[in-house]
């Protein structure tokens, strides 16, 4: 029998990618998802709801159980600390790296104080932090590329897609990227026990559709 489930998603390039994949696991959204203001949506599935909610607050919405799944990516995951969710399954989509970048000649192995602006400070900390390297750390929401060509920062931390906007506002990589991000599918604990046969129909056949991808 299945049981009433709700997956927390979010608006934006990864719910473009992430709808076909429910669909071919037999749920559609009763509504155009994306263009919606309602944030609880139904679906094809009486008993399957849709929660649209920002990108990092898609973990606290599964660990504390407002949501039983959801979808979102590694990065947001990488900076979350709850200890409340599983992370069965890879879906393939919203590929990019974590990366360090600067301006060109700007390093990370200097024996200083580094300024890092990001959106990312625990995953930013940890990672200078296995380098022995001191970092004074920055938190911005958005814009990142403009911090180091004000002086603001010397570095910054962020996901990179094709690196098109880097280069346009004159950074550059440094050194190798901290993480390979996908988006990935997440699960309550408490909602795996309870309702077990149904989520892992659900991770089968999403499973299935991202193998033929």
């Amino acid at each position: 029998m299945r049981q009433p489930l709700s997956i927390a998603l979010t608006k934006g390039r990864i719910l473009k990618s992430t709808l076909p994949l429910l669909e071919a696991a037999g749920i559609v959204p009763a509504e155009d998802a994306e263009t919606t203001r309602k944030l609880r949506v139904d679906t094809n599935q009486p008993d399957t709801k849709i929660l649209l909610v920002r990108a990092s607050d898609v973990p606290a919405y599964v660990e504390y159980g407002g949501a039983d799944i959801g979808v979102t990516g590694k990065d947001v995951l990488l900076e979350h600390t709850g200890r409340g969710i599983y992370e069965p399954l890879d879906l393939g989509i919203g590929v990019c790296q974590l990366v360090v970048a600067g301006r060109q000649g700007a390093g990370i192995d200097g024996s200083g104080m580094l300024k890092v602006a990001t959106k990312y400070p625990q995953v930013a900390r940890d990672f200078f932090d296995r380098r022995g390297q001191q970092v004074e750390i920055i938190k911005l929401y958005g814009s990142m590329e403009l911090a180091p060509l004000v002086g603001m920062a010397d570095v910054i931390v962020d996901i990179m897609e094709t690196g098109a906007t880097l280069a346009a506002n004159g950074l550059q990589v440094i050194g190798e990227p901290i993480h390979q991000i996908s988006s990935r599918l997440i699960v309550n604990k408490a909602s795996m026990k309870i309702k077990h046969q149904t989520i892992h129909q659900l991770i089968d056949d999403l499973s299935g559709v991202v193998g033929k991808n």
